[in-house]
């Protein structure tokens, strides 16, 4: 059994669902009709175009709404057209299309009215996207001859009501997952399920957040105790470091799990970070691969990766700012630290990236410039007093850094790493404004300004000569 997961541009317009479709059935009949399940994403777009239109409807501007209902209804009704045959089952899906865009555009009405879009209001908007397009998939796999089914994920994936956020309950979902879906697996049928969304246990819609249909598909597998996940992008898997950046980047053969973790969370684009706990605990291989170059062979995400390989990649965050907190006061004086990260953590803002000087004396850390003056504002306040006795210097901000996140499971048992990695920036006059290196010793990370975060990336990549050690 496999779990295919489709992302926004692998199901764009017409041709992509159509070639997505193809990707699903030819890989059943190759594998004499093994089992697939497709987790789908909305069409590329679709859900920043819902939002905005829910979040200009809450500002009172009517209009807008009626003009995404418009563009959302002939963009999906091509793509059908384009897919499946005139006929009956084009027709009831051209309905249900149809039927679902009244509905926002009532929604926006009721938003309009009230003047006011909650969390819990945006969720319900959000999470319309992956129903269009899973009908018309569905639909596109019942013209090439194999019975498939639209799920809606609220009938599947129950969550807590973390509103835009919400977390998986996995028991319940398990059992929702194999009541409704392993009978249409028994009889050969394609079960399409909407990626993103969920609900709560009294049927309230949510949404899983960034990521959403990769966290969908994962937590599906472990529900059926799938055999892999393949995860359909618009790349050719996972990157020795963003193409954009480093030209002569390489697509990687073989990715830990914990590798895979570290590059996304410092910045890597394919998956984001939590989507991979599912698959994690199951043990179950994910393979990330391109829809519009099937025949490539993509990247393997296993728990073991590929031993002895070193520096695996190089990833980067910009638009951070630094903070230091600092003061001879703060010498020998417990509790600080964690008086800091709580009033920090207290704002929403993530704190990215961690350094303490042996002596005590100042503590650093990274969020993203966004969030970086109200962590101060509110670091001001709760250290008041410690400021007017001087036990604090100063609360101090460094905007437009960047933190470069050198990775690979490897490097634990590879003398010389961090030497190396020091030597290539110093190589291009790069200086490094702050280092920290994790636990697991599969992370080496160093604030650099922002300015010079590209050539960082490029320096470090060229002298470890990734670009000749992958694929």
């Amino acid at each position: 059994m496999i779990v295919m997961k489709f992302g926004g541009t692998s199901v764009a317009d017409g041709e992509c669902i159509r070639r997505a479709a193809s990707l699903v059935q030819n890989g059943r009949l190759a594998e004499g009709g093994s089992s697939r399940v497709v987790v789908i994403s909305a069409m590329a777009g679709v859900t920043n175009t819902l939002i905005a239109a829910a979040k200009a409807a809450s500002r009172g501007e009517g209009e807008h709404c009626l003009r995404t209902r418009a563009l959302l209804e002939e963009r999906h009704v091509a793509a059908l057209e384009y897919c499946v045959s005139a006929g009956r089952d084009r027709s009831e899906v051209r309905e249900d299309i149809s039927r679902l865009l009244d509905w926002f555009q009532n929604l926006c009405r009721s938003i309009y009215t009230l003047g006011e879009l909650t969390p819990r209001g945006l969720d319900v908007v959000s999470g319309l996207g992956e129903r269009l397009s899973a009908r018309i998939m569905a639909a596109t796999i019942r013209g090439l001859g194999t019975e498939s089914e639209a799920i809606e994920a609220t009938d599947v994936i129950v969550t807590d009501r973390q509103f835009g956020n919400a977390v998986p309950l996995m028991e319940e979902t398990t059992r929702e997952v194999e009541q409704r879906l392993l009978p249409l697996l028994r009889r050969g049928a394609v079960p399409v399920v909407c990626g993103f969304a969920g609900a709560t246990t009294d049927g309230v819609p949510t949404t899983l957040g960034r990521g959403g249909s990769d966290y969908t598909a994962t937590i599906v597998a472990r529900c059926l105790r799938a055999d892999q996940v393949w995860l359909w992008t618009d790349v050719d898997g996972v990157m020795t470091a963003d193409p954009r950046i480093v030209p002569e980047a390489r697509t990687l053969s073989v990715v830990s799990y914990a590798e895979m973790a570290e590059l996304s969370y410092f910045g890597a684009k394919v998956l984001h970070p939590r989507t991979m706990r599912p698959a994690v605990e199951a043990s179950i291989p994910v393979w990330v691969r391109n829809t519009f170059n099937p025949t490539h062979r993509g990247t393997l995400l296993n728990g073991e990766g590929e031993p002895g390989s070193g520096v695996k990649g190089i990833t980067a965050i910009k638009d951070l700012t630094m903070v230091t907190v600092e003061g001879r006061g703060m010498l020998g004086v417990p509790g600080v630290a964690g008086k800091v990260f709580s009033t920090v953590a207290a704002q929403s803002a993530s704190v990215l990236m961690i350094s303490q000087s042996s002596s005590e004396q100042s503590i650093c850390f990274v969020v993203r410039t966004e969030d970086a003056d109200r962590a101060i504002e509110a670091l001001n306040e709760a250290f008041a007093l410690e400021l007017i006795r001087r036990d604090i210097d100063r609360i101090r901000a460094l905007k437009e850094v960047a933190i470069i996140a050198v990775v690979g499971a490897a490097m634990r048992s590879t003398p010389g790493i961090a030497a190396r990695v020091f030597g290539a920036l110093a190589s291009k006059s790069i200086n490094v404004i702050s280092i920290a290196q994790g636990s697991s010793e599969y992370n080496i990370s160093v604030v650099v300004d922002g300015s010079e975060a590209d050539e960082a990336v490029r320096a470090i990549h060229s002298h470890f000569e990734l670009h000749a050690r992958a694929e």
